[in-house]
């Protein structure tokens, strides 16, 4: 009996090709249209575990954890300073959903620093700010601002340590001047005092004391307008 041989079913070619495009696990450089390229670990086409992006527009990078094709997890970002030339890093932190989220730290221009917590891109939580001036913010932060409660020390060691909202002194606080040896506890309001008390606090330290103490048995109270 005759054996009767059919020809082989072939796979059209794209087939291949598109088997081949399909990105999963780590791969090599891959290159988009524009010009940004990255290298790292992908599934399912999207990046996805370690790796590395660089923009080409911007030179900015990121190196570090990717969930789903965004930014999720521990990773750091830089640009290319104009002048020099070189990388400098700009936030260092975790990420959630491609933007910084939980704890890390971020770097700005005058060597200000910001070190604590983040929520949707934004200072929330707790976090200390160095300011280019010497001062340092210490305590909570709400949508990027000073919110809650805090301590604001300045460069002549005088601090604020009170009620913070929208980034000004406001509630219950007191402000310690150290270089005079007083102390003013009061109530503030969009970063103005409006009531309080002054009393010495530490005169005989303060390197620029007033010239007369305030008399022990009185305390001053001041009510501002």
């Amino acid at each position: 009996m005759p054996i009767v041989k059919y020809p082989r079913a072939t796979e059209p070619l794209w087939h291949e090709w598109d088997r081949k495009a399909q990105k999963c696990g780590l791969r090599h450089t891959v290159y988009a249209v524009n010009g940004d390229h990255y290298t790292g670990e992908w599934l399912d086409n999207l990046k996805h575990g370690k790796g590395t992006q660089v923009w080409k527009h911007t030179g900015a990078i990121y190196s570090g954890d990717w969930k789903f094709g965004k930014r999720d997890g521990y990773g750091s970002y830089s640009i290319r300073d104009s002048a020099t030339k070189e990388y400098k890093k700009v936030y260092t932190g975790w990420w959630k959903n491609d933007q910084k989220c939980g704890y890390g730290a971020m770097f700005y221009p005058g060597r200000e620093r910001y070190e604590g917590e983040w929520s949707c891109g934004l200072r929330s939580g707790w976090g200390r700010m160095y300011y280019q001036d010497g001062s340092i913010y210490e305590g909570q932060w709400l949508e990027d601002q000073p919110g809650g409660q805090g301590m604001l020390r300045l460069p002549n060691e005088n601090r604020y340590e009170g009620g913070w909202e929208d980034g000004k002194k406001h509630g219950p606080g007191k402000f310690f001047y150290l270089d005079k040896g007083q102390l003013f506890e009061g109530i503030w309001a969009a970063d103005l005092p409006k009531c309080g008390i002054l009393i010495d606090f530490g005169r005989d330290e303060a390197p620029a004391p007033t010239q007369y103490p305030i008399p022990k048995v009185i305390a001053w109270k001041f009510w501002f307008c």
